[in-house]
């Protein structure tokens, strides 16, 4: 298959994911389509409540009434999707399932493209892509989490502190 799987909204009943997402991953096993159907994500986060009996850690979904599935769209998966029960169908406009994109795949923590930093405070770096490629600075700030990276050009004989995305420079070789 040349076509890549994409992430997709799935809309369920409140209180079905759990059974949706089983369910769909069953389904792709039974009918043979684990090669359309890859992956089914619930977006969980870890939350402090703190009630009367004092403060517990509990898991809670994000998107309550939402599972992802990342799947190539075919009419053959999507009647599998919409055949699921709990699930309503897919999140999209005008009836057309729409892919998330790489920023929303990336802000949901569905997938970490893990990037790999060569540098790190206080080392000459040269700025290799966006409007600022080919500028030369010192790196100022790191924070690999939020895959961001504040380097201090030199712009017009003024430093210029500037931000930028962890792939975006590379360090320079002396």
């Amino acid at each position: 298959m040349a076509e890549e799987a994409k992430w997709y909204v799935v809309h369920t009943y409140s209180g079905y994911e759990n059974a949706v997402a089983a369910a769909v991953m069953k389904a792709a096993e039974n009918r043979r389509m684990t090669d359309l159907i890859r992956e089914v994500n619930i977006p969980m986060e870890t939350v402090t409540e703190y009630t009367d009996a004092g403060e517990k850690t509990v898991e809670r979904k994000v998107f309550p009434g939402y599972v992802l599935v990342k799947m190539i769209l075919t009419d053959d998966s999507w009647h599998l999707i919409h055949n699921v029960r709990g699930a309503t169908g897919f999140v999209g406009s005008d009836g057309k399932a729409v892919p998330l994109t790489e920023q929303e795949i990336y802000d949901l923590g569905v997938e970490r493209k893990e990037i790999v930093v060569g540098y790190g405070l206080g080392d000459e770096v040269k700025v290799n892509d966006g409007p600022l490629a080919g500028f030369l600075g010192i790196v100022d700030e790191l924070e690999p989490d939020k895959n961001r990276v504040r380097v201090v050009v030199s712009m017009f004989g003024r430093e210029t502190p500037v931000d930028l995305e962890l792939d975006q420079v590379e360090v320079i070789k002396h």
